[in-house]
Order: C-alpha cells, then structure tokens, then sequence
C-alpha cells in the first residue's frame, strides 16, 4: 500500500469524512535539498472536511492529524500541508 493510501485509510478510519483531497506534492520539492529530486512520497497537502472538526481550534485539528500520522512522520514523511475544515465553514481551497 502506498503512503498515500495509508493516510486516506487513516483518515477514514478516525474521522466522519464529509470531504477529503490527500495529494502528494514532493514534486514540488525537488531541489530544496541537494539529494532530494522529488520523487516518492516524503510532502503532502490533506484537505480535509470532517465533523470531528466542529468547534475544534485550528491547532488542536492540526494536533489531531499529526497524532494520527506520527507513525509514518517518523518513518519519512517529511512534511504535511493541513486544510482542515468543519462542515459548514469556508474552505480554503
């Protein structure tokens, strides 16, 4: 499985998903560091819209995802870009 569909199936698994886009942006990376070009799966935006959200600051959505995801941010992933959303408030995307 990719890491990219172990995070859809992470955030599937713990949040009332209402809307959800996880894409892997590494390639916009290639270059920052001199041995990275920007290919595999180390830099990723989630968007995402879930109930859970409701009422929640934007620090503790943020707290949540990087909580649910520590496992794969200690095994590489090096970056996530957050867009979190309750049902119901404007999306930034």
């Amino acid at each position: 499985m990719s890491l990219q569909d172990t995070i859809e199936t992470k955030l599937r698994s713990n949040f009332n998903v209402v809307e959800m886009n996880v894409i892997n942006e590494s390639h916009l990376h290639a270059g920052h560091q001199p041995a990275f070009d920007g290919k595999g799966e180390t830099h990723f935006r989630i968007q995402l819209v879930a109930t859970e959200f409701d009422g929640q600051s934007r620090v503790n959505r943020h707290r949540a995802i990087n909580d649910l995801l520590k496992p794969e941010l200690d095994a590489g992933l090096h970056a996530l870009a957050l867009d979190l959303s309750a049902p119901g408030e404007a999306k930034r995307w």
